[in-house]
């Protein structure tokens, strides 16, 4: 497989990159970034890119996209946008003309075009502008909140995510997988499963799936 992915950075990404090898052995992926990556793993290549003005993208056979921030880190509400819909829809399109017909996007729990949250509703229509594209199969990830150390990736914490886990920590497995934080890792390994095994047409990956189906592949030898 030939796999192209935006969000390299993120917690989602990251993990994307470290898993690749293992999950698909002699596969190509290029992974798109704002900036040079220090150590790039094994099977990786990064590209440097806009993403406000993306150039003609390698051939692949499939994308994945983890783009995403928060309207505190962006700044502004319209500068959300420009990430959240505006970057991830000019990928889809970008990855469509190398020829990529199977196309993965992190979305959120809760996304939907008619939400009264401004953060939802972007999502939801992000979405749907997506599945407009036309995609022969498209994974759409509806994680919980994320787990995992942004500060090792050089991110700032998310308070949000932080106070999730302190709360629901002690509840564990108790919680339902609907709901249930969900590390980056988890959501990595549940996509490219799916992006190998899918069927054709729109597929929505809730929570749950997410949870159970990267579980699954982490237990397999």
């Amino acid at each position: 497989m030939r796999l192209l992915l935006a969000g390299a950075t993120g917690l989602i990404g990251q993990a994307v990159m470290a898993q690749w090898a293992a999950a698909v052995p002699g596969g190509t992926l290029h992974a798109l970034v704002r900036r040079p990556l220090a150590a790039p793993p094994a099977g990786v290549q990064p590209l440097v890119v806009d993403f406000s003005a993306l150039p003609a993208l390698p051939a692949a056979d499939a994308a994945l996209c983890a783009l995403g921030t928060t309207i505190k880190t962006a700044g502004s509400q319209a500068a959300f946008r420009a990430v959240d819909f505006d970057a991830v829809l000019a990928f889809a399109r970008a990855a469509q003309a190398s020829g990529v017909r199977r196309f993965a996007v992190v979305s959120a729990l809760g996304a939907s075009a008619r939400s009264g949250g401004f953060y939802n509703r972007v999502k939801g229509e992000m979405e749907a502008a997506v599945t407009a594209l036309g995609f022969e199969t498209l994974l759409i990830a509806r994680p919980s909140l994320l787990t995992g150390d942004r500060s090792a990736l050089g991110q700032p914490p998310r308070r949000a995510e932080a106070l999730a886990q302190t709360l629901m920590a002690p509840l564990g497995s108790l919680l339902p997988a609907a709901w249930r934080p969900i590390a980056g890792e988890t959501v990595a390994r549940a996509l490219l499963h799916a992006l190998h095994t899918a069927p054709a047409g729109v597929q929505v990956l809730d929570n749950g799936r997410l949870h159970h189906a990267g579980s699954q592949e982490g237990k397999r030898p």
